[in-house]
């Protein structure tokens, strides 16, 4: 029970890689607040945790809107005191498409989830987190961090950019409060933002590379949501102790060919 007696927040909690660690941070010992914008898919998230003998309050808020995400903050406040590990996780892949045809309200959508929202998420909590102090994760990825290769993405790889960005200035900012704050980036991960993508033109303008041995090199698939999660267990114990402002790579040496 490497969390025992914590309290984890986690966005993006309803599914994928937020789902996953939300299980898994629960089955350590913390108490989770599971954050979503889908209120079915947060309710199974913690009737699993409670089933399995944890305590979990689910949160249905948008991470973009600033009212929300303090409203969030505040009632984990008033349910369990105290705030020990933040996992920044939800996200959206937004629009793909050539910059001609990427609408300026499509690229700032994309940011305003991805970036703005892990903002409002860390800037809300970061009074509770400093009472104790504490380990943010922020969830970016292998795109705008080391490739550059998916030809459409500019919206999204500029949000993921920033991210890592925002936590090396937040791990200095926040370090006399022992609060670390790091970054993982996944690759090709088995979850279903993929399914949620849109994609618009992007085939004219793409630039061809080929991977005849294929584009995962170490196990020759995409990773799971559950060995992101193990990663992220790592980053809010105290086996991390010593690590802040620092992105950590999860895509089995992906990016590597694709960078």
């Amino acid at each position: 029970m490497q969390l025992d007696g914590r309290v984890a927040l986690v966005t993006g909690a309803g599914s994928g890689i937020g789902r996953a660690a939300a299980l898994l941070l629960a089955r350590e010992g913390a108490r989770v607040a599971a954050l979503g914008h889908t209120e079915g898919q947060l309710r199974e998230v913690v009737d699993g945790i409670a089933g399995a003998g944890g305590e979990a309050l689910p949160l249905v808020a948008d991470i973009a809107d600033p009212g929300q995400m303090q409203d969030a903050a505040r009632r984990v406040e008033e349910r369990w005191g105290r705030l020990d590990i933040v996992f920044a996780n939800a996200g959206v892949n937004g629009v793909w498409a050539p910059i001609e045809e990427l609408a300026p309200e499509e690229f700032e959508r994309t940011l305003r989830t991805n970036l703005t929202g892990t903002f409002l998420t860390i800037k809300y909590a970061v009074p509770l987190l400093k009472r104790r102090g504490g380990s943010v994760i922020v969830t970016a990825s292998v795109n705008g961090t080391r490739t550059f290769s998916n030809t459409g993405a500019t919206a999204y790889s500029c949000s993921k950019a920033g991210q890592v960005a925002l936590t090396k200035m937040l791990a200095l900012e926040l370090a006399r409060d022992k609060v670390r704050v790091n970054v993982i980036c996944p690759g090709a991960i088995e979850t279903e933002i993929d399914e949620n993508t849109e994609r618009r033109g992007v085939e004219a303008v793409k630039i061809p590379v080929e991977f005849p041995e294929g584009a995962h090199p170490l196990a020759g698939e995409p990773g799971t949501a559950e060995q992101v999660a193990q990663l992220v267990l790592f980053l809010a114990s105290d086996a991390a102790s010593h690590i802040s402002g620092t992105e950590l790579w999860i895509d089995g040496a992906e990016s590597l060919l694709k960078g």
